[in-house]
């Protein structure tokens, strides 16, 4: 068999392997969206390296753009199979792929405004909205820690990874030439000491393991809790400079995350009184999921849903969802806080506060969270004196700031600890996927060090297993 690399290969976003079998049968792991690549980025996205209507069956390892993304335009590209997937992903993957053709559409009609002016061709974008709700059709959903057969060739179950909720690692009997062989996908590995969510499953030996390399060279900074580094950042920008707040922060396990927190500081009669407004239709979808599946919170929120039933919600929090109350939040003065995707900042309503807000000395724009090196995010956070949005060069007056400690990524310990149920000398090849090149390197001398066969697989590489 072959396994291909075609996205989240030395890149962080993107992700997708391709599975192929002596018999010609391809299967997918993870259908992702290229993110933050800058002017590469759509390019990128239109061109699979594969042919969708080859593929027999594509197992998803969570919701998350940059992992299920591209679903809707593998499925109107003609691809005709099963998508596995837990449930908790099928409800997230709904909401967020109908968001991402909505933020399409309306992107492209943006630009294709200021293209006719030029006279330059219309865009179009990568799926409509219809062709998300279409995708969903395909889904299969399948609970934790049970195998299932997808084909004759082919058992899969799925093990809590710990990142969002219903985020899986992947593990797969592969049936070939009289023989079995185990392969693990991490998807996106969690923390082991992560305030709302369980801790990653072990799991069973593998053969081949894909393991997401994200932080793989550095430790989170476990020092400052994440409510104290909140309270430091809304005191310094409401309270000191009586300015805005503005947060980018994904609408999936991150917003969720920071609105924990938050109760917590609320709970502790520490919050400041203010309005706090949580701008995103995606993210108000996605906490209300996320309150379904209260199965897989750790024991800790456990205890804290016998006194409190809603551990996201709080005095002076408000849930914006038209385009009209978001548009009125430019207008209001006086200090606030908004919580706004996307998390790096590329697209989605929290963009729009940032151009209307970074020239302002009062305001203050936070980061909770990775941010692609192309990306608006990681453009703030490098100090630059301007950034172009949506084709306006803004001066960059505002201060920028980041919470390093709210990563939904484990750290090398953490990655470390998820392999510790695995013996290195009976995995053949590891392979590291999702992460930046240079951080690949280092993290792959880690684990040579611990006895692991390590392999850095370039785009759109194939390899023999």
């Amino acid at each position: 068999m072959k396994i291909a690399f075609h996205g989240a290969a030395r890149t962080v976003t993107g992700s997708k392997h391709l599975l192929t079998l002596k018999n010609g049968k391809k299967y997918l792991l993870d259908c992702g969206m290229f993110q933050g690549m800058g002017k590469d980025t759509d390019a990128m996205n239109r061109q699979f390296g594969f042919d969708p209507t080859e593929i027999t069956a594509l197992i998803l390892s969570h919701a998350h753009i940059d992992h299920c993304g591209l679903i809707p335009k593998f499925v109107a590209d003609g691809f005709r199979g099963k998508i596995y997937c837990t449930p908790a992903t099928k409800e997230l993957a709904a909401v967020l792929m109908e968001d991402s053709a909505g933020i399409q559409e309306n992107e492209v009609k943006y630009e294709n405004k200021r293209r006719a002016q030029d006279g330059l061709p219309y865009l179009k974008p990568l799926y409509t909205t219809d062709q998300a709700l279409t995708a969903v059709d395909s889904f299969v959903p399948v609970d934790y820690d049970k195998w299932f057969t997808v084909d004759e060739n082919i058992d899969v179950m799925y093990t809590d990874a710990g990142h969002i909720i219903g985020s899986a690692a992947v593990h797969l009997k592969i049936k070939e030439d009289g023989k079995i062989t185990r392969l693990t996908f991490s998807g996106d590995v969690g923390r082991y000491r992560d305030v709302i969510l369980k801790s990653p499953a072990e799991f069973s030996q593998a053969d081949y393991i894909l393991l997401e390399s994200t932080y793989g060279n550095s430790l989170h900074d476990n020092a400052l809790t994440t409510p104290d580094q909140l309270l430091h950042w809304i005191e310094k920008a409401c309270i000191q400079k009586k300015g805005k707040l503005i947060i980018a922060a994904f609408s999936v396990g991150r917003t969720q995350e920071i609105l924990f927190a938050l109760n917590q500081l609320e709970l502790e009669r520490r919050l400041p009184d203010l309005p706090y407004f949580v701008d995103s239709p995606l993210s108000v979808k996605a906490t209300e999921i996320v309150k379904r599946y209260p199965q897989y919170f750790n024991s800790t929120i456990q205890k804290i849903l016998q006194s409190d039933n809603d551990p996201f919600g709080f005095k002076g929090l408000k849930f914006v969802k038209s385009v009209d109350e978001s548009k009125l939040l430019n207008f209001r003065n006086g200090p606030m806080v908004i919580i706004s995707a996307s998390g790096m900042a590329d697209a989605g309503r929290v963009k729009h506060h940032i151009s209307n807000n970074v020239e302002s000395s009062r305001n203050t724009i936070l980061m909770t969270g990775y941010c692609e090196p192309h990306s608006l995010g990681a453009k703030l956070q490098s100090g630059r004196k301007e950034v172009n949005i949506y084709g306006v060069l803004h001066e960059v007056n505002a201060e920028i700031g980041s919470v390093r400690s709210m990563s939904a990524h484990g750290d090398y310990d953490d990655l470390c600890q998820f392999l510790a149920c695995q013996n290195p000398k009976q995995v053949q090849r590891l392979f590291l996927v999702h992460g930046e090149y240079n951080v690949q390197v280092d993290f792959k001398q880690r684990l040579i060090k611990k006895g692991f066969d390590v392999e850095i697989p370039e785009m759109h590489s194939e390899v023999g297993l």
